[in-house]
């Protein structure tokens, strides 16, 4: 599966699916010929979609000879005010991106409760969607985008600095405590952390939530919806103890909230770090980094331990919805159920570096993710967890409180109390 040489913060949280995603770029576009009057589809993409989207739409054209578009991309910043901006006036493409989930002007819950969305789920590949990806792609029972799949997430490793210790991926917590104790006393930081990058501090909390909150309460998020749930009084708190344990016993390199991305990088990269827990999206910026790319590989990151207990946080990338007002909102529908198609999926997702949906038999992904595929097959695998959320605050909120934690200038609950009072904000 090829990956981006480059991720900038964008780049992945436009991968992630994140509600987060923000930027100034200017938009890119292309057309299936001619201009957009006439008979075309017009169609509009978030940048991360471009492989995919393309290459979808340019096959589907090919065998359907009455079929014709107009495509070009937005940035993710136009398309939180512009596209949506039309959407409420009525003067919105055909088929457009959507986020996945909730929390941003152009997510899915947003948008489809503001009526702007067409109903798909009468299309057969709703029906494969994993159980516990539902609510990135359904609203009230109703699925309203389509997905090629999702970005993984867990620990990218330096073969070599783990055969230097002597020591295997780990399946459980005790394992992995035990491990960074080998690799700490070979004189190899543990776990590379660059915390002073904002979006980095999430990814070790979001890689044991799914362990210490969703494989015991698989509703969770419903709960927290109906109020009868809080991080404070939740795994949440196990999973912050945790991340906490990790600095406490030195297994972080110093000063995390002085390290950037790029840096932690280079140094699992190099192996000076033995790992860092990461998007499957940004392997390829760690392979560059890396003398030789096959030095690496990924394994998820265990927060229990019961192995059978740990599961994993798959982000949704962007998807592509129809516009409630189009029309050729049937034409478009077509189109996404021809996208639902397996070799689709398995095509799309392999241009935009993801784990496919679903597929008929072995999905084709990037090796050093084959053993994510069985969570994922076994429903042990839950949306990045910012893709429930109700607004656009809690996300920055938990930056925060994360390198206050870090800093020691908080408390587990000082920092879930934080949290709990961002979810419940209203617009």
């Amino acid at each position: 599966m090829a990956l981006d040489q480059t991720v900038s913060r964008r780049r992945l949280l436009q991968l992630m699916g994140g509600a987060a995603a923000v930027g100034t770029l200017a938009a890119c576009g292309g057309n299936g010929g001619g201009s957009s009057s006439g008979g075309q589809l017009k169609v509009i993409g978030a940048g991360s979609q471009e492989a995919g989207l393309r290459k979808a739409l340019d096959d589907y054209k090919k065998a359907n000879s009455d079929f014709d578009f107009n495509l070009s991309f937005s940035p993710a910043d136009q398309l939180q005010t512009a596209l949506r901006a039309q959407l409420a006036a009525g003067n919105a493409p055909d088929m457009h991106a959507v986020y996945p989930g909730n929390g941003s002007a152009m997510s899915m819950v947003q948008l489809s409760k503001a009526n702007l969305l067409t109903d798909l789920s009468s299309q057969s590949w709703t029906q494969k969607i994993p159980e516990g990806f539902k609510g990135a792609f359904q609203q009230d029972g109703k699925t309203f985008i389509f997905s090629p799949g999702t970005s993984v997430l867990g620990a990218i490793y330096n073969k070599k600095a783990f055969a230097s210790a002597g020591v295997e991926p780990p399946t459980t917590w005790s394992e992995l405590l035990t491990v960074c104790d080998k690799l700490k006393k070979k004189g190899i930081v543990p776990i590379a952390l660059g915390a002073q990058t904002p979006w980095v501090t999430q990814l070790i909390d979001y890689a044991l939530v799914p362990g210490t909150v969703y494989a015991k309460t698989p509703d969770f998020d419903d709960k927290m919806i109906a109020g009868n749930a809080s991080f404070g009084d939740s795994g949440w708190a196990d999973a912050m103890d945790k991340y906490l344990e990790l600095q406490k016993r030195g297994f972080f390199n110093d000063n995390p909230n002085g390290t950037t991305y790029e840096q932690a990088t280079s140094m699992v990269g190099t192996g000076k770090a033995a790992m860092a827990v990461q998007v499957s999206a940004v392997l390829q910026a760690f392979r560059d980094a890396s003398p030789s790319p096959d030095d690496l590989g990924m394994f998820p990151f265990p927060a229990t331990d019961v192995a059978a207990d740990n599961w994993i946080p798959g982000g949704i990338v962007v998807g592509i919805a129809v516009s409630a007002k189009s029309k050729r909102a049937e034409q478009a529908k077509k189109f996404i159920e021809y996208c639902g198609q397996p070799e689709v999926v398995s095509a799309w997702s392999q241009a935009v570096a993801c784990v496919p949906l679903y597929s008929d038999g072995d999905a084709k992904v990037d090796p050093v993710l084959t053993s994510f595929l069985p969570y994922l097959k076994d429903n042990k695998a839950v949306p990045f967890m910012d893709q429930r959320w109700p607004n656009a605050e809690v996300q920055p909120t938990h930056f925060a409180v994360v390198q206050e934690l870090l800093g020691g200038k908080t408390t587990v609950q000082g920092a879930l109390k934080k949290m709990d009072e961002a979810y419940r904000k209203t617009a």
